[in-house]
């Protein structure tokens, strides 16, 4: 097996359990999100949209969402590109490289359906370089005309901040952060190469944060 395929590879987070050995849910932290709460307007002004929630389930944000009328989708992307398969390991020497094409064609085949919002969150992060260019065009492709998309984006390498979690939304202006699995930060991208990833777009909005998240908003 290649260093890259185990670099890649799912390991869980230790799981704390009650006094009966049942495990406990992992604590839910609470921060404000001035990209969720643009894209919770439209949500909230507008029946019958299209969303696209990528990451770990969440059955609260399933519920919210179609309590206002509207049809969700889950793509646990992080996920499936940290799988070995889709890195072809070399037996000549060279550099091992990823099944991009596969990977896209297995789990970003939307049919013909097409996304109103798509909560990104912070997967791009946590996603191995080959796979965000093409995940991204995908998406892009996957939109209508004025389709929102949020993304989140660390700021630094290391620290607390950096542990992969599952977003749950909130009928406010804050989502819930709750640790669920041990995934490695890849990525930290400067603003330039934020837009640089978005440049198909026609538009891309930055929002402040007083924690280590960059949030966008980009629009079809």
């Amino acid at each position: 097996m290649s260093v890259l395929s185990r670099i890649f590879r799912r390991s869980e987070m230790p799981v704390e359990h009650d006094g009966n050995g049942q495990p406990l849910p992992r604590k839910r932290i609470s921060r404000h999100s001035s990209g969720w709460s643009k894209a919770r307007a439209r949500l909230k002004a507008q029946e019958g949209l299209s969303i696209l929630d990528i990451g770990p389930t969440s059955h609260s944000n399933i519920n919210y969402l179609t309590s206002l009328g509207h049809s969700v989708f889950m793509a646990d992307l992080v996920e499936e590109s940290a799988r070995p398969e889709w890195l072809k390991q070399s037996t000549d020497g060279s550099p091992d490289v990823y099944d991009v094409e596969a990977f896209i064609e297995k789990h970003m085949n939307f049919g013909h359906r097409m996304f109103h919002v798509i909560l990104l969150w912070d997967a791009l992060d946590y996603m191995p370089g080959p796979f965000v260019d093409a995940v991204v065009r995908r998406l892009h492709a996957s939109m209508v005309e004025e389709g929102e998309m949020l993304g989140l984006f660390h700021a630094h390498a290391r620290g607390q901040e950096t542990a992969f979690c599952r977003y749950h939304i909130t009928d406010g202006e804050n989502v819930e952060m709750q640790e669920c699995a041990s995934y490695p930060l890849l990525h930290v991208y400067p603003n330039r190469t934020i837009e640089k990833i978005f440049s198909g777009f026609r538009s891309c909005r930055f929002f402040l944060a007083k924690d280590n998240l960059c949030e966008v908003i980009v629009v079809r």
